[in-house]
């Protein structure tokens, strides 16, 4: 998008944001994002409705197109605009007129017990119990029209009991997001908006956020450098989607299509798991998340699959995982994971998901880079020696929302050899050192600029094509797996990338040293000055304070 459309997104966001907040100050965070999510997600499938159903109008009326109904067609343009077939074939989710955005805007503060007339192909009665339930019985009448959203709307509006707010959250603040601005339509923006809200809930619920949210920076990185143009894209713990939002902005970024990519996920927490169908739903994204929300240990959703690139932020550290789970499981190939520690479980998971030529990152605990307790030493090195390890990554503290645990991403990949542009790196693995990089967005967050990621996915592929490449010390280093075994496949980049060199001054070891001991013997008399000083007033203010008894 231009600068001028990304201006109005951004300047959009705080609006609403600081409108919404104005609106609920009684919800917690938690309550509270099921509420302006659910929202969302009405009014942007109303306003897709609504733009399929613009186009049919004028198609009807076009003797040039294939749709066109004869000149007096009127009702019978009427009838045909009802028509879910017209919707569906367009991947556009048929709206009931209970559910169409300006009905509920038009009847969000009429008076309990009034009977509304709903039109939807014939006309209907409709008892007004209150917004409430008007917004539950909307999203279940959507749910009931479209199979694919079975389970995933929360329709518990009336039960929270805020009436009152919800007319102003309707009209003043959702209802307030336009249908249109400059190139950008209902999707984008709604999308936008979306994800932008689902960041500041992230923020403001704290640790109990970072299940459901990986900051768009590390996940923007992560994308850049696995770049999934096409394929299938697989995320064993999605979370809200970030990883699948992503992806589909850099194909269309590079040109490409976005129904290039097939997109499979899985997630335990049924509310996450509502979070994220909805999330893909606005974007128009065909997804598979499985049947319902399960463990990826016990009820893996997608057994057969075989990914062309996973990407995914488990759980840092995550404890009694293991429920359920035996030891003789298919996907320990290279060790069984301690109970007390999943993140060698969740990185055999995918790679057993792993296609012949596919790739994947996930973020973990730098513990998971040099720990060598209770066998995760073992199965490192293990995975390792089979050289699956292409880069390793070091990032700095205070990305995340929920954790100061620093942290690593592992890219591993089951083949290093020669393919496309990408050159043969077998036995080879990089090391890249991100420690230093970012920006503080605020006193608690950091961030990574376009330039931090550019830098980091750049070295790597880069050192992938071989050409241009050289190691930095102190940021990037590549190493041979004979290099790694001297290290007892201990992964940490420090290790390898060394320190980064200082800029010679030109002056002269012996003199830059009588210099320094010079200044520091002129600091030392000066202080002593100080101290006999202090000692002196507060002396005579002692004496001072004696005399006035």
């Amino acid at each position: 998008m231009n600068p001028a459309e990304r201006e109005f997104l951004n300047s959009l966001d705080k609006k609403l944001w600081n409108a919404a907040n104005r609106l609920l100050p009684m919800l917690d965070a938690a309550v509270y994002k099921h509420v302006v999510l659910g929202l969302i997600f009405l009014k942007y499938i109303s306003d897709a409705f609504k733009e399929r159903r613009a186009e049919l109008e004028a198609a009807f009326g076009d003797p040039q197109h294939d749709y066109y109904l004869g000149d007096d067609a009127g009702d019978l343009i009427a009838e045909e605009l009802e028509a879910r077939d017209y919707y569906t074939e367009k991947n556009v989710f048929w709206v009931p007129a209970l559910a169409r955005w300006d009905f509920i805007q038009a009847h969000a503060k009429v008076a309990v017990g009034t009977k509304l007339e709903v039109k939807n192909g014939k006309t209907n009665e409709y008892e007004f119990k209150g917004i409430g339930r008007l917004l539950d019985d909307a999203l279940e009448a959507v749910e009931k029209e479209n199979p694919k959203l079975k389970g995933v709307l929360e329709k518990d509006y009336a039960r929270k009991q805020i009436d009152d707010a919800l007319p102003g959250l309707i009209n003043e603040v959702i209802g307030k997001i336009p249908f249109h601005h400059g190139t950008l339509k209902a999707k984008d923006i709604l999308g936008h908006v979306y994800e932008y809200f689902l960041g500041e809930f992230a923020i403001a619920e704290g640790k109990k956020g970072g299940q459901y949210y990986t900051p768009k920076s590390i996940v923007t990185v992560i994308v850049e450098m696995l770049q999934p143009f096409q394929g299938r894209v697989y995320d064993p713990c999605c979370g809200s989607g970030g990883f699948f939002v992503q992806s589909e902005k850099f194909v269309e970024e590079h040109g490409g299509r976005v129904g290039q990519l097939s997109i499979y996920g899985q997630e335990s927490n049924p509310t996450t798991w509502r979070l994220a169908s909805m999330n893909m739903a606005i974007r128009g994204m065909d997804y598979d998340f499985g049947k319902e929300p399960a463990s990826t240990y016990t009820r893996d959703q997608h057994p057969d699959l075989r990914a062309d690139y996973i990407m995914a932020n488990p759980p840092f550290n995550m404890k009694e995982w293991n429920a359920g789970v035996k030891d003789d499981d298919p996907r320990w190939k290279y060790g069984i994971p301690p109970a007390g520690n999943a993140n060698f479980a969740w990185m055999q998971h995918m790679i057993h998901h792993l296609a012949p030529q596919g790739s994947m990152a996930l973020l973990l605990a730098n513990g998971s880079m040099s720990s060598s307790t209770n066998n995760e030493g073992e199965i490192r090195k293990a995975i390792v020696e089979a050289d699956l390890v292409e880069c390793m990554v070091a990032l700095p503290g205070q990305l995340f929302t929920n954790t100061q645990i620093p942290a690593c991403i592992w890219l591993l990949t089951r083949s290093k050899s020669a393919r496309n542009e990408w050159r043969d790196r077998a036995g080879e693995t990089l090391f890249i050192d991100a420690r230093n990089l970012g920006y503080m967005k605020d006193r608690v967050l950091r961030d990574f600029s376009a330039d931090d990621i550019q830098k980091i996915a750049g070295t790597f592929h880069t050192w992938k094509r071989g050409e241009g490449y050289a190691d930095e010390p102190g940021f990037c280093k590549a190493a041979k797996l004979e290099d790694i075994r001297k290290h007892d496949h201990v992964l940490t980049p420090g290790r390898y990338v060394g320190a980064a060199e200082q800029e010679a001054d030109g002056e002269l070891f012996e003199e830059k040293m009588a210099r320094l001991t010079g200044q520091l013997d002129e600091q030392f008399a000066e202080s002593e000055k100080l101290e006999t000083a202090i000692r002196r007033n507060l002396a005579s203010l002692g004496f001072a304070m004696e005399k006035t008894k």
